[in-house]
């Protein structure tokens, strides 16, 4: 287990005031904390050139604003959680009412509505695969409004980062 810093896309974007602007120090700072989320303050105010303080107050912002989080990122499978797959759902109607619901499922770790081929795709990390058989048979596709499914079983992951939120 490592810390990662994750720059946050929500996908509820109702809710959401503007969009704060992140500044070129910002940027550099939450570069900082990608490569190590646990950077003692002091050691990235001397790569930025900002006091520690000034570092403390920056990254309070960015948290508060939701721009970026600190969280712990495990490998699924050092905990149990052997199986992972995408999975493409046609929905009949309104799409968010099953985007919510999927929101819920503590299986579903990615959740997006998409335009092509599927109306959503979602991401689940299970046990097993009689727990991946459970979630996308009992769960997902019980869901009302829910026209069909399609899965993408992960043979092996070749990259995961989460790098992406200062380029």
């Amino acid at each position: 287990m490592h810390s990662e810093v994750v720059v946050s896309r929500s996908a509820d974007s109702r809710n959401r005031q503007p969009s704060p602007s992140v500044d070129a120090v910002s940027l550099a700072i939450i570069e900082q904390l990608q490569e190590d989320g646990r950077r003692p303050y002091a050691a990235i105010g001397k790569a930025v050139g900002l006091s520690e303080a000034a570092v403390r107050q920056r990254v309070q912002k960015l948290l508060d604003q939701g721009v970026m989080q600190i969280v712990a990122v495990t490998d699924p499978l050092t905990v149990g959680l052997r199986r992972q797959a995408m999975v493409g759902i046609n929905v009949e109607g309104d799409v968010d009412p099953v985007a919510d619901a999927l929101t819920q499922m503590a299986e579903c770790e990615y959740v997006v509505m998409t335009a092509g081929s599927f109306d959503l795709m979602v991401e689940i990390v299970c046990e097993d695969d009689d727990h991946l058989l459970e979630t996308i048979n009992k769960k997902i596709r019980a869901l009302p409004g829910v026209r069909s499914t399609e899965s993408f079983v992960y043979l092996k992951l070749k990259k995961q980062t989460y790098m992406w939120g200062t380029r």
